[in-house]
């Protein structure tokens, strides 16, 4: 069983404002997230559309238009959806649910998800993945991040606010061996330490995957 989306949608909702002033501009202080969303941005080239999944106040997709990326954001939180529409006016920004997206089958050229997997069980990943897959076109590039570890952190204080969520870190093994099983290919896993006194102290990784140009579908 899963994390409910509403106590995940009801978080974001509580600390909405707070979130989008405490981490605006976040990719500036990461050297490593500035290289590699240069190379998702390369490597999609001028194919469209592209989305940008669990977006939150437009971080990512700000930056990733900046690099002249035809981009578009969707978030599971109405109100964090709100701050990226002020963060970023000149992109479209919807709700929406990667665990159910509303997308046709191959209909979007590239995803990008920077820790949009934070708060889901190993299944609920499962199902975002499949998701993704099914909806990118063949030969399309998926980007995502994650939080490396065993750990599941509970919280019921955010950013000053009363809240009721956990935050998920996955093993390496778990996240390729998912990736590969919802049939992507060509799978690049990037690690990194922290940044210390700019983000939790835990590792990350990013990770490329592409879904075959035969449209293997899983």
């Amino acid at each position: 069983m899963g994390q409910k989306l509403t106590k995940i949608e009801r978080m974001y909702d509580t600390v909405a404002k707070e979130w989008a002033e405490t981490f605006s501009g976040e990719h500036e202080k990461k050297p490593k997230d500035q290289e590699i969303l240069h190379r998702f941005a390369r490597e999609i080239g001028g194919r469209r559309p592209v989305w940008d999944f669990g977006c939150g106040p437009g971080n990512t997709t700000k930056y990733l238009k900046n690099l002249g990326i035809e981009i578009s954001g969707l978030d599971l939180s109405e109100k964090i959806v709100e701050q990226a529409r002020r963060n970023c006016p000149e992109v479209h920004f919807q709700k929406g649910n990667i665990l159910r997206l509303e997308f046709q089958n191959d209909s979007i050229a590239a995803v990008v998800a920077f820790y949009a997997i934070v708060h889901f069980t190993k299944e609920q990943v499962e199902t975002a993945f499949r998701e993704v897959f099914r909806v990118l076109q063949p030969g399309g590039l998926f980007l995502f991040t994650y939080h490396i570890g065993n750990e599941i952190i509970h919280l019921n204080e955010f950013l000053g606010k009363k809240v009721d969520v956990d935050f998920m870190f996955f093993t390496t093994d778990f996240i390729f061996s998912c990736v590969k099983d919802s049939g992507f290919e060509q799978i690049d896993i990037i690690e990194r330490e922290p940044y210390s006194g700019v983000e939790y102290e835990s590792r990350r990784s990013y990770v490329f995957a592409g879904k075959p140009v035969a449209g293997k579908q899983s």
